[in-house]
């Protein structure tokens, strides 16, 4: 099993006890085009799998509804693992969007952040959990990367895509 080869980063929040593991993805296929996403949310030997798809979307947009409706599908606070493959949703969630919100959700041209509803949403999601967000290497065979791109894909091809 590969290792991560990229530091994890945490977002502090209230103390939490519980440990839930989360692997997300999404993907389109063209890009943009139908996409689906994947997330698989591990408490101890629990395990759950969500997955849905969209019909006209990005890569991104199917990244970030992976994240954020894997921390929607919490019931309480939680210490979270959230293990991805996308640098745009770990280096937006964890370096760029204390920017955007500074600047009303404008990047530094000054134009509007792309996929503004889900950034906010992942951050409202995220509040009351303190959340380690770390990155995998997409397709290199990490077993549950790869469980979450199957999930993703099986969605997108229900849509007929």
């Amino acid at each position: 099993m590969p290792s991560d080869s990229d530091p994890a980063v945490t977002v502090a929040a209230p103390a939490a006890r519980e440990i839930v593991e989360i692997w997300t993805d999404g993907g389109c296929k063209p890009n943009p085009g139908p996409g689906g996403w994947g997330a698989i949310l591990r408490f101890g030997a629990t395990e759950r799998e969500l997955s849905g798809a969209e019909p006209a979307t990005t890569n991104n947009r199917m990244e970030l509804t992976a994240a954020a409706t894997a921390l929607e599908a919490l019931k309480r606070p939680c210490r979270v693992v959230l293990h991805t493959d996308s640098e745009y949703l770990r280096l937006g969630i964890t370096r760029w969007h204390q920017g955007w919100v500074r600047k009303n959700w404008r990047t530094a041209a000054g134009d509007p952040v792309a996929n503004m509803d889900l950034w906010r949403r992942i951050l409202e999601a995220a509040k009351p959990h303190a959340i380690e967000w770390k990155w995998v290497r997409g397709h290199s065979g990490h077993p549950m990367n790869e469980r979450a791109d199957m999930l993703a894909t099986e969605a997108r091809r229900a849509l007929g895509a």
